[in-house]
């Protein structure tokens, strides 16, 4: 029975550009992309998926030139990077949203060294990315991103997307969800303290012998932890209908990359 040469030059490209793809994601996805993960770590954990998902993407023609090459690798970069994207916009949401109620109750005067950026970080800001990332993987977000990686390689395989105005647009716009997040997970707590600061004013007004600003800051405190304490039972459904919301706008992108 006759066997057909395997061709090198193929296989190479085909794992290179497959990598690069699968590369993109474990650089901008949450938990993948954490710096508190070893550069080894993340380089042994790409090539275990792209071997895996080889069977995937082998046999597909892939421009072999150099132009397309460069072309090619561009591309699959970049849809790596839109997957990734979509949902560390959340991450970063939840971030913002922890610096909007750290400066409400007067915790933002307390930073510490954040793990994932390795940067000092408002304690609230630390605490409120580290839960969402505890509901990522408790929901197993992660496993549905891998998944939607090995389908994209049958729905767009190396070599069949691009970046365009449409998706650029897109994912400007998906940008707007950090702020949009922050806003709304920190909205209870800036409401509560802004009726406390009304209050106290009045109270200050009233009895000016008060020390208003000397108790004011333990009351917002107070009252912020317990918001906080009390609307962390919600979370889990929160979060989980905003990221089955960035996982569809991921399969939309790659359909605009088309």
């Amino acid at each position: 029975m006759p066997t057909l040469p395997l061709s090198l030059e193929k296989l190479i490209a085909g794992v290179m550009f497959a990598g690069m793809r699968v590369g993109g994601l474990m650089a901008f996805a949450p938990f993948f992309g954490s710096d508190s993960i070893s550069l080894p770590v993340k380089a042994g954990f790409t090539v275990a998926v792209t071997a895996l998902l080889y069977p995937v993407y082998a046999g597909l023609g892939i421009a072999t030139n150099l132009t397309g090459w460069i072309r090619v690798a561009g591309g699959e970069a970049v849809i790596g990077l839109l997957l990734g994207l979509t949902l560390q916009f959340l991450l970063d949401g939840a971030g913002l949203a922890g610096q909007i109620m750290g400066i409400q109750t007067g915790f933002s005067l307390v930073s510490i060294l954040d793990p994932q950026t390795q940067a000092d970080t408002p304690v609230f800001s630390a605490l409120h990315q580290i839960a969402v990332l505890l509901i990522f993987l408790r929901l197993n977000v992660h496993h549905w991103l891998l998944r939607g990686l090995a389908a994209s390689f049958s729905y767009l395989p190396p070599g069949g997307g691009g970046v365009n105005f449409a998706v650029a647009g897109t994912l400007l716009r998906a940008a707007a969800a950090i702020w949009l997040v922050g806003v709304q997970i920190a909205a209870p707590i800036v409401a509560a303290t802004l009726l406390c600061d009304v209050a106290l004013g009045f109270l200050g007004k009233a009895s000016p012998q008060l020390p208003v600003m000397f108790f004011g800051v333990s009351i917002k405190s107070l009252l912020g932890l317990v918001i906080l304490a009390s609307s962390l039972a919600l979370w889990p459904q929160i979060w989980e209908h905003k990221f089955a919301l960035a996982l569809g706008l991921g399969e939309r992108l790659l359909h605009l990359t088309r």
